[in-house]
């Protein structure tokens, strides 16, 4: 991996880590467990300013709507489908979570289609579909270089709404819903990437749309969907600003603003200082790791965001079946929760090397191809780098 992107995958990296970590707190040695910051909500962040760096970039370097969502989807999908099949088969043992929609996981909006995902860190994937969706209607109507404009938007959404319209549900509910979306999603694709010049930009505005609508009207909550569509835009931001293609850092210090202000004017809904310093630490993670971009980065932390993907999506399960077996590990001595702890540790790595090995790899060269053949051979998309996340 060259230097020049080892930086994002250490980013990766760290997140994942986080965010395992947490998990494995909540039944080993939880008095450990920091309780002035979310480990989870921390991995998070990090991947969405990550995602929101990477994925515009990846689109607008192919200049090609329909190389990108080849890649996407072979970069997704496959992984994400085998712990599908793998959770359904665990179904005798783990009891499958209720409201779990067909439909809703084919397109990956579980999270704002009213549905719960089979298995519970598949929640972020939602919000990544909300926004490649959005990037993509943005792009194909030409106005998608104003991310800073974008991420102040979101992140004034967030605020307001917080205020005006608290409300925890979903406002989307009924089996109607995913199917809907599903329909949607699939018109304003197929514009996109094969109709005429009118068709295209249609298709665009559909997508762009649905994207805003299922963050007003699909998220729990407005303003945490509004909020993660702002971080991510202030990573597309903070991506722009470093290539030349906008005059400042601005919006980042405008998105700043807002999210330093609103939990000490709102501290019940939003956790008031323990949010604060959750997002203040993924920030200056980040900033951390932008800094060093060009010295050389500990090999560990670029490994550990090549199999973040599979961390993520794989951990829960084997959690759950380790917990059958094991009991509840809080009763046991702390010497014992320890080893325990970094056994499960190791074996999640393990079998998450495994899985990007031998099914996320195997896919992503699969999918390049498949992008080349589509573009006469006209080169490689470079390998991509998303932000897979899971929260407690």
């Amino acid at each position: 991996m060259t230097r020049r992107l080892a930086w994002l995958d250490a980013l990766r990296g760290v997140g994942a880590t986080a965010v395992l970590v947490e998990h494995l707190n909540y039944h080993f040695l939880d008095g450990l467990r920091p309780r002035w910051m979310n480990l989870g909500i921390y991995g998070v962040l990090v991947f969405f300013l990550v995602s929101g760096y990477i994925i515009p970039a990846s689109l607008e370097r192919r200049g090609e709507v329909k190389a990108f969502w080849i890649s996407r989807l072979f970069r997704l999908y496959p992984l994400y489908l085998l712990v599908i099949v793998i959770t359904l088969a665990l179904a005798p043992l783990l009891p499958l979570r209720g409201d779990a929609d067909f439909f809703a996981h084919l397109t990956m909006l579980m999270e704002v289609t009213g549905s719960a995902g089979l298995v519970e860190p598949m929640w972020t994937l939602s919000y990544e579909m909300v926004f490649y969706l959005l990037v993509t209607g943005l792009f194909v109507a030409g106005v998608h270089r104003r991310s800073g404009l974008f991420a102040l938007a979101f992140a004034a959404l967030a605020s307001l709404v917080a205020f005006t319209m608290p409300r925890e549900g979903h406002l989307l509910d009924g089996p109607w819903a995913p199917l809907v979306v599903l329909a949607v999603v699939a018109a304003g694709l197929g514009c996109v990437l094969y109709g005429s010049r009118s068709l295209r930009t249609a298709g665009g505005v559909a997508l762009a749309v649905l994207a805003v609508a299922l963050i007003w009207i699909g998220s729990r909550e407005t303003w945490q969907g509004a909020m993660i569509l702002s971080v991510m835009f202030t990573g597309t931001a903070i991506y722009r600003w470093q290539h030349g293609q906008s005059s400042g850092l601005w919006p980042v210090a405008g998105v700043a603003t807002l999210i330093v202000v609103v939990p000490f004017l709102k501290p019940v809904t939003f956790n008031g200082l323990t949010n604060l310093a959750t997002m203040g630490l993924a920030a200056a993670t980040f900033a951390l790791l932008f800094a060093l971009r060009e010295r050389a980065l500990p090999r560990v932390l670029a490994w550990l965001g090549l199999v973040s993907y599979s961390v993520y999506l794989v951990h829960v399960p084997l959690l759950k079946l380790a917990l059958l077996v094991l009991g509840d590990t809080r009763l046991l001595p702390w010497p014992v929760q320890l080893a325990l702890a970094l056994a499960l540790f190791a074996l999640i790595l393990g079998a998450s090397w495994l899985t990007y090995r031998f099914v996320e790899l195997p896919a992503q060269r699969y999918g390049r191809r498949l992008v080349s053949r589509s573009a006469g051979g006209g080169g490689e998309l470079p390998r991509p780098l998303d932000a897979r996340t899971v929260s407690s």
